[in-house]
């Protein structure tokens, strides 16, 4: 099991949490560290490379907990949370959606402009709906959600044949990030 949690690039867990013990991943058969993530629990450590001895991808088989501080880039413009409170209350100019100048600063949809250009997301939940959209075997849904969107957002976070759904709450946090970027593009700061 893990929890991810978006901050800014220059965010570094061990300064904040020196006694969590940083995950690892074993790549070219070594143990190496996990890009993001750290246990907030003790853990076996490796006295080679200070890591978690157990790779994360076995280790929530052993009831570990691992956090992912997850290094955003639109956060670092802002000094402060009450920036972020204050932008994310105003309406973005939605129109910037449809600009291809636009589409490449986006997260999550930087190579998805044509579906932008298609569906024209005037609100948060359309926007959400995109990032719903863009996921493996739900890009099928598209031409649906053009017709009937009620109808397309029940297949869009419904669980698939192998249990996996992409959950409204995170489809929304991504859309508000997006609407953070597109306060910045219209001030000229991205």
């Amino acid at each position: 099991m893990d929890v991810d949690i978006d901050c800014q690039t220059s965010f570094d867990p061990t300064k904040i949490f020196p006694l969590w013990l940083r995950a690892s991943v074993v790549r070219d058969g070594k143990l190496t560290p996990h890009p993001c993530g750290v246990y907030p629990q003790r853990a076996a450590k490796d006295p080679m490379t200070g890591l978690a001895a157990i790779p994360y991808d076995q280790a929530g088989d052993f009831g570990f907990l691992k956090v992912d501080f997850l290094h955003l880039s639109a956060y670092s413009a802002f000094k402060s949370r009450d920036e972020i409170d204050e932008l994310i209350t105003k309406e973005p100019n939605w129109s910037l959606l449809q600009l291809d100048s636009t589409h490449p600063k986006l997260f999550q949809l930087a190579k998805h402009g044509e579906m932008l250009k298609n569906i024209k997301p005037k609100d948060i939940m359309e926007l959400a709906d995109c990032m719903a959209l863009i996921r493996p075997g739900k890009k099928t849904f598209i031409g649906l959600y053009t017709k009937n969107k009620a109808e397309a957002r029940k297949a869009l976070y419904a669980k698939d044949d192998k249990g996996y759904s992409f959950k409204k709450s995170h489809a929304l946090a991504y859309a508000y990030v997006v609407v953070l970027q597109l306060h910045l593009i219209e001030q000229g700061k991205l």
